[in-house]
């Protein structure tokens, strides 16, 4: 689960709430996946076509009679995979098909020539970040006339400063109430750079400086042989995934991504509403989201020494903290909703059915 799979839900639950027909697939076999729950809360159907035999091409008959059956207007597919499997279905029934392109997905080969062929079918190519439509453009993964940029929104109404989830929750990982908590969401690959990132705090480890880590993923095991090896291991909290993040994210002080490339990942606008400071490795559209020395700080990827002294003195420069925190919340909730985000999909959606 990752910030895309939350774009597809606020998404999904954004144009039902506007009175159109929603019908979510999954691709992904059984057992269901964490979100399911929540897609079926806002009243969403769902279907499953599982891709276990991902070469079997009666996956590709089943999706083009589940698109017939519910008299689809529009395919919607985001990155690679269910692009691959979903074009063919699409045009075999007449569907307009839309594209959200989330990331580099650095494909090569016969994958990238895949990618290619099934981009020539769709009808818009969305790229989440002008960098990532550059990416788009620049390997030819779509025709240029269709490739448009929609920033990624999601609801912010759930993040918030909490006073009250501060303290539970710092009670809960044993975070001192006055020590200062750095803390980073996200799948735990080796592309997110949790290893850098706990490389460059190890010094300023200690009772005044804590670091949280939330997410699971194949480096969990690396990560903790790394935090065991630490002099202070209790000080970093591998907390594993949650279902309460924007509670997580109100007992912070600052939030921090050290990715090594990204799209525009929607962690970071939910850690500015909630009115943390960020600092981030500078990939990406985060440049287009993170505004230096307004709304939190940008390093290189693999800066060890210059991420540590923009969170020291975010921790030392308490009024710089809150400014940027406070400026960070504004610009979110003024440029990442998932209103905004929604209304943009369906003026795209509109635009090709009409064109049919």
């Amino acid at each position: 689960m990752g910030g895309q799979e939350r774009v597809a839900l606020d998404l999904a639950g954004g144009q039902s709430g506007e009175g159109h027909r929603v019908l979510t697939v999954s691709l992904a076999p059984e057992p269901e996946g964490p979100l399911a729950a929540e897609f079926r809360q806002r009243g969403l159907e769902i279907a499953t076509v599982a891709v276990a035999a991902g070469r079997d091409p009666r996956l590709f008959l089943e999706l083009a009679r589940l698109f017939r059956q519910r008299a689809v207007d529009v395919v919607h597919t985001h990155n690679p995979q269910p692009l691959l499997f979903a074009a063919l279905p699409a045009k075999l029934t007449r569907a307009r098909l839309v594209h959200t392109k989330h990331g580099v997905n650095p494909d090569s080969g016969r994958r990238l020539a895949m990618r290619r062929a099934a981009g020539r079918l769709v009808d818009v190519f969305v790229a989440v970040s002008q960098p990532t439509a550059n990416v788009a453009a620049e390997r030819r993964e779509c025709r240029r006339d269709r490739l448009h940029v929609v920033p990624n929104g999601i609801d912010l109404g759930r993040f918030a400063p909490d006073s009250g989830a501060r303290r539970e929750i710092r009670r809960e990982l044993g975070i001192p109430e006055q020590a200062f908590a750095v803390g980073t969401v996200g799948r735990l690959w080796p592309e997110k750079g949790h290893a850098y990132l706990i490389r460059s705090v190890e010094p300023v480890l200690g009772d005044g400086f804590h670091l949280v880590i939330t997410g699971e993923g194949p480096e969990r095991d690396n990560l903790v042989r790394q935090v065991g090896e630490l002099a202070r291991p209790d000080c970093v909290h591998l907390t594993g995934n949650r279902r309460d993040v924007p509670r997580l994210l109100a007992a912070l002080d600052a939030f921090v991504l050290t990715s090594k490339s990204e799209g525009l990942p929607l962690v970071i606008p939910e850690a500015m509403a909630a009115g943390l400071p960020v600092v981030s490795t500078r990939v990406g559209g985060i440049p287009q989201v993170v505004e230096e020395g307004v709304t939190g700080f940008m390093v290189e990827y693999g800066d060890e020494e210059g991420l540590r002294r923009r969170l020291v003195a975010l921790d030392e420069d308490g009024q710089l903290a809150r400014k940027c925190g406070a400026m960070g919340r504004e610009r979110s909730l003024d440029r990442y909703s998932s209103r905004r985000m929604v209304a943009d999909y369906l003026g795209l959606y509109r635009r090709v059915v009409d064109a049919k």
